[in-house]
């Protein structure tokens, strides 16, 4: 639905004025998001700037197409899980330095934040669709 709610809070839309949430456990979801966001902290004081200005550059050339940008993410998030310890899954690894790498990039160019949402939320619908769904249904 186009958000990214990486701090625990409930995510929903306004139908007939009201706020309508997804048939969901809630409560699951908070907890999911409080570990993934314990994560990303830790994984935060890990990336080098250097990673996040790589990307900003891409971001800011907009001769490049949304594929190559999301490609961009991608290789970036598959070099962090290797220069990371973590003895976490991967696919888990791999959401969670997308949502880290997207904090530090919209933090270091907030005029981006359109742009490097709609890339993150591709990235992930390519590669973590099913580990997402996964995760919320177990």
């Amino acid at each position: 639905d186009d958000e990214l709610q990486t701090d625990g809070n409930r995510s929903g839309h306004f139908q007939n004025g009201e706020l309508g949430l997804a048939p969901t456990n809630e409560d699951v979801i908070r907890i999911i998001a409080a570990q993934l966001a314990e994560i990303g902290d830790q994984f935060d004081k890990e990336i080098q700037g250097r990673v996040v200005n790589d990307l900003v550059q891409h971001f800011l050339n907009e001769k490049l197409s949304k594929e190559e940008i999301t490609l961009h993410m991608s290789r970036a998030v598959r070099e962090l899980i290797r220069a990371l310890p973590s003895d976490m899954e991967q696919e888990k690894a791999m959401l969670v330095l997308a949502m880290v790498l997207t904090k530090k990039i919209v933090n270091t160019v907030p005029s981006l934040l359109y742009r490097v949402f709609n890339t993150t939320l591709n990235y992930m619908n390519q590669q973590l669709h099913n580990y997402i769904v996964e995760m919320v249904s177990a």
